[in-house]
């Protein structure tokens, strides 16, 4: 167990991204031991943000080195598994499980953390496709991979449309280590909020002209967007309602802002979200002392890439509510 601080519990932050895990969780009292990232951009904004520039490449992460910890939070990337020879290599008596099956892969290390290190709970996200990734197959590895690892296993799709005014669907899991938590622990997803801001109330009132869409992109947009839907699909831009939710903010909004659109009226093209409005459209509060330090593009990016903070701000206080609450004794059965 990780020595105690005066926070209420301590975490890591993997694959770290700008840092929405450590927003939720430091909102809750947590406090973040150690956090790895990859990216040089998204590095530039965590350590603006946090103060400190987090580790780089996870692969290059002494183990040993990481702090004991209460929880690890990580949105980890989708990255495809191979199965093939499991069996063939346990007749032969060589290594099997999540050692062959995620080699190679960035979960792979992940797990690696997991098993050295044994933090009480997990709390990992991705897109909701990595149900159907790969056929399946990287959801099932995934799974199996903590079971094996001796974790109570908990997943739930939620859309963040509950907490921000943006459709939003991702994947949640929730661990928790059979070694603390003998019994299956009363761990439940939470359900949104009573209420939420509309979209309009993420917009700016004078946003900088910049952000008009040529008239050139605007044609090709409608142009594009009429072509299919003559042949019956509906790939297209989509202007936000304000008083509604938008589409999801992806990482490609930098390109031209398609799937997000402000309309400007009949004689004037849409414009594209700036990157502030993007911060708020995700429930980040950039004008709590956390401004953007990259260009738009990168921005973009960031922001299209993040975890909602609100949402796992909210699945947080149901993890600490288990981690805080005696462990139930483990039976070998349920009676019905």
């Amino acid at each position: 167990m990780p020595v105690r601080s005066s926070a209420s519990f301590t975490f890591i932050d993997l694959f770290a991204g700008i840092g929405g895990f450590r927003v939720a969780l430091e909102k809750l009292g947590g406090q973040c031991l150690f956090s790895s990232e990859w990216d040089k951009y998204s590095r530039q904004t965590y350590e603006a943000w946090f103060g400190e520039a987090p580790h780089g490449d996870i692969n290059d992460v002494n183990i040993a080195a990481i702090p004991d910890h209460d929880l690890l939070a990580a949105g980890f990337p989708c990255q495809p598994f191979s199965l093939a020879g499991v069996s063939k290599k346990n007749s032969l008596g060589r290594e099997h499980g999540f050692r062959d099956a995620t080699q190679g892969t960035l979960f792979f290390r992940l797990a690696e953390i997991i098993e050295a290190k044994r933090p009480a709970a997990i709390l990992l996200e991705n897109v909701k496709n990595l149900r159907s990734h790969d056929k399946g197959r990287t959801w099932r590895v995934v799974r199996d991979t903590l079971e094996e690892l001796n974790y109570w296993v908990f997943t739930e799709v939620i859309d963040a449309a509950g907490w921000v005014p943006q459709h939003r669907e991702r994947v949640y899991i929730a661990g928790f280590d059979k070694r603390r938590f003998p019994g299956i622990p009363h761990f439940t997803f939470p359900g949104p909020p009573p209420s939420r801001p509309a979209f309009g109330a993420i917009l700016e009132p004078s946003p900088d002209p910049k952000y008009t869409l040529s008239a050139h992109l605007w044609e090709y947009l409608q142009t594009y967007a009429e072509k299919h839907r003559a042949k019956g699909n509906g790939f297209g831009f989509g202007i936000a309602d304000p008083k509604g939710i938008s589409r999801t903010l992806s990482a490609r909004y930098h390109k031209d802002g398609a799937e997000i659109l402000i309309a400007q009226g009949e004689r004037e093209p849409p414009r594209r979200l700036t990157p502030a409005e993007c911060a708020r459209l995700m429930g980040f509060d950039i004008a709590n002392g956390k401004q953007i330090v990259v260009s738009d593009t990168q921005a973009y990016r960031q922001f299209g890439n993040a975890v909602v903070p609100r949402v796992i701000e909210a699945i947080g206080r149901e993890i600490i509510t288990v981690l805080e609450s005696p462990p139930r004794p483990e039976v070998p059965f349920e009676l019905t």
